[in-house]
């Protein structure tokens, strides 16, 4: 590699670290101190998709404009924005209780949001525009600082909480996001582009882009689920605290940024196997889900050594569903026409964070409405039909229907 491309990938990896650990920080203790301050398990539920609908909207608006705004503006803007987002997200404490506090919880993390989605979103368009031969390579790389900013939020969140109450894990965040602006003003290339004419509605007359996207948003609807409920669930049933609830959660996402890279480099050597890792990986997370709560039916007594095994196991499958997942979709782009280029990248930067968001909404909002008016464990168990359902059935349809550059049924 190049000297660019090695500052490039130090880039790209603290922005993903950055940016996950920002996000992963509010599992352990935030829904605690929400519902002392008057919010039910529903409205932190809705406060967790209100993220997801704002990252949404910004991720299709940012990424159809990227060529116009300058991917490397867009990165270094949505980190200013996060971090002083962060910063008074760990003010909110001094609010009064109630509704003041919920409005501003709202309006914080819908504006963290947008910065959030202009981040991400330039860079998958950045890391594939440079490394267009090892996308899934590269991004599996990329997301071990994904898993390590998975991995540290919660303990580390958990752990300043306890000490130090609840203002400091967002202080220390929010300064650390300061730091990598001018880092990444130095760093990153820029990037000149043509704007292009396309839009998100010509990517999604590819079907096969459709089902894709079906995955994703099954991937994301079960991490935001798990955000919003487990750290409850694991404090009633185990009477655990902040610290050991953030421990727990290294379960699920360790075996994922171990996966990660393996599952990239596996996909650009056998581009032919992303269909298959992507449905074996969603019937293990099916079951995953089924064996957390554990679902009623099985008549299994929920026992904290099986929480752990199994966030595990979901962890593991989710990097094997994920990675494939993005490089699909613009080997689909480009398959239907769009030009090569960081406009197409954008595109499809654009509308995988959008499905990932409406994920993310779902997740933690119907999780915990079922939550709170059945259970945890037929919450888990909704969602493990989910991803046995319609996403299996979808991708086995896909890849019953690959085709040859002639047209022609491979299978």
């Amino acid at each position: 590699m190049t000297r660019q491309q090695i500052l490039t990938l130090i880039s790209m990896a603290s922005v993903n670290f950055s940016s996950m650990i920002c996000y992963s920080i509010l599992g352990p203790f935030f829904p605690t101190e929400a519902v002392k301050k008057g919010a039910s398990q529903t409205v932190v539920g809705l406060i967790f998709g209100s993220y997801a609908v704002c990252n949404l909207i910004g991720s299709l608006i940012l990424g159809r404009y990227i060529v116009q705004i300058g991917a490397k503006f867009m990165l270094i803007a949505g980190l200013f924005v996060s971090a002083g987002c962060t910063i008074l997200f760990g003010l909110l404490d001094r609010v009064p209780a109630g509704p003041v506090f919920i409005s501003l919880c709202f309006i914080v993390r819908s504006i963290d949001a947008v910065g959030f989605a202009g981040a991400m979103t330039s860079t998958f368009a950045m890391t594939a525009k440079i490394f267009p031969d090892n996308v899934a390579t590269v991004l599996g790389s990329l997301e071990i600082f994904t898993g390590l900013g998975l991995i540290l939020g919660p303990p580390v969140g958990g752990w300043f909480y306890q000490s130090f109450g609840y203002e400091v894990p967002f202080l220390l965040l929010g300064c650390l996001l300061c730091v990598m602006v001018p880092f990444n003003i130095y760093v990153l290339p820029t990037i000149e582009a043509d704007p292009s004419k396309e839009s998100f509605f010509k990517l999604l007359t590819h079907g096969k882009i459709v089902l894709v996207c079906y995955v994703i948003f099954t991937l994301s609807a079960g991490l935001g689920f798990l955000d919003a409920t487990l750290s409850l669930y694991a404090i009633k049933t185990f009477n655990l605290s902040n610290g050991y609830v953030g421990l727990i959660m290294l379960g699920l996402s360790l075996p994922y940024c171990l996966a990660s890279p393996l599952m990239g480099y596996f996909t650009d050597k056998y581009p032919g196997s992303r269909t298959v890792l992507m449905v074996t990986g969603a019937l293990i997370t099916a079951v995953g889900f089924c064996l957390l709560g554990p679902t009623p039916f099985l008549h299994i007594q929920s026992q904290l050594w099986l929480v752990i095994v199994t966030l595990g196991l979901i962890g593991f499958s989710l990097g094997m569903t994920a990675i494939p997942t993005f490089p699909e979709i613009i080997t689909c782009a480009y398959a239907t026409g769009f030009p090569e280029g960081l406009s197409t990248l954008g595109l499809v930067s654009g509308l995988f964070g959008a499905v990932w968001s409406t994920g993310m909404f779902y997740g933690p909002i119907v999780g915990g409405l079922i939550t709170q008016h059945l259970s945890f464990e037929w919450a888990a168990t909704i969602q493990a039909g989910l991803h046995n359902n319609q996403s299996v059935r979808s991708c086995w349809q896909c890849f019953l229907s690959v085709r040859d550059d002639r047209g022609n049924h491979l299978l």
